[in-house]
């Protein structure tokens, strides 16, 4: 199984979220209903309380409906009903989108333990985006993992140096490409960056530990998107500086949303909010 390693991020996310919720109360919640979007995966427990996760449409093998790809899927008619503590055990699974649904019911969990508890122990609460929370200096050089247009635009604007660590160029526009630096310079570029900022998108497809070990001391780190967990201690441990995730407030409201196509362009300041984690 993939991740299964106890010092693993995702590993610790999971245990944090189990110590401070209760084992019986994860096996006692249950999902009430998981929409598997096309660009975000959303579940609801039966306690009302809802999570994110982004899809991650291109590991889907052959993407089409064909055994190899129906495989890849957690089974649909049998997702509503089954445990919390069930679907969790997908985060060690070699599927993206069975982890994606898991990472998604661990995020429900995390907003549970929210709502009960207030924000985690360890983080100052921060509204706005990762940019703002980051405080990037003039000359600071960053690395950004994953195409992510605003932030790309951001970088452009402010005459940042930068590179964009990215697996696809072709996702890249022409303007871009002179950023851009090919995935197995990874270690490099982040070991000489000044602030790193990577989806959460890395915890889905297992790369974020590999990343965050090449981070040098004194750098920043900002993990950003509705993937990201909102738990502190785990990411704190690895040198992350700022968790931006999301709170889900309304989530019958997001998962009709998610069944009809819709994207963050459809429910941020509606029924999600961004929120950051100060570290």
């Amino acid at each position: 199984m993939l991740n299964a390693e106890s010092d693993s991020l995702l590993a610790e996310l999971h245990a944090d979220v189990l110590d401070a919720l209760g084992t019986s109360a994860v096996e006692h919640l249950r999902i009430a209903r998981a929409v598997l979007g096309i660009f975000f995966t959303g579940v609801q427990l039966d306690n009302g309380v809802g999570g994110l996760c982004a899809t991650p449409v291109k590991s889907v093998p052959e993407a089409v409906c064909c055994p190899s790809s129906a495989r890849a899927m957690p089974v649909p008619g049998r997702i509503a009903g089954r445990s919390a503590a069930e679907v969790l055990r997908d985060l060690y699974r070699p599927q993206d989108l069975r982890r994606a649904l898991a990472i998604a019911t661990l995020n429900a969990l995390a907003e549970t333990l929210w709502r009960r508890d207030g924000p985690p122990p360890g983080a100052r609460v921060a509204a706005g985006d990762v940019f703002d929370a980051l405080a990037i200096a003039p000359g600071q050089r960053v690395a950004l993992v994953g195409a992510f247009p605003p932030y790309l635009r951001a970088l452009r604007r402010s005459g940042q140096p930068f590179h964009v660590l990215e697996l696809d160029p072709a996702t890249l526009k022409p303007e871009e490409l002179p950023f851009f630096a090919p995935a197995e310079r990874a270690p490099e570029v982040v070991a000489e960056a000044d602030v790193l900022i990577t989806t959460g998108t890395t915890l889905v497809n297992g790369t974020l530990d590999g990343l965050l070990r090449h981070l040098r001391r004194g750098a920043q780190a900002a993990v950003v998107g509705p993937t990201a967990t909102l738990r502190a201690a785990p990411f704190a441990r690895r040198g992350v500086t700022v968790v931006g995730g999301t709170r889900v407030h309304a989530s019958a409201e997001l998962l009709g949303l998610l069944a009809e196509g819709g994207s963050g362009y459809h429910f941020f300041g509606q029924s999600v909010e961004r929120i950051c984690l100060c570290l």
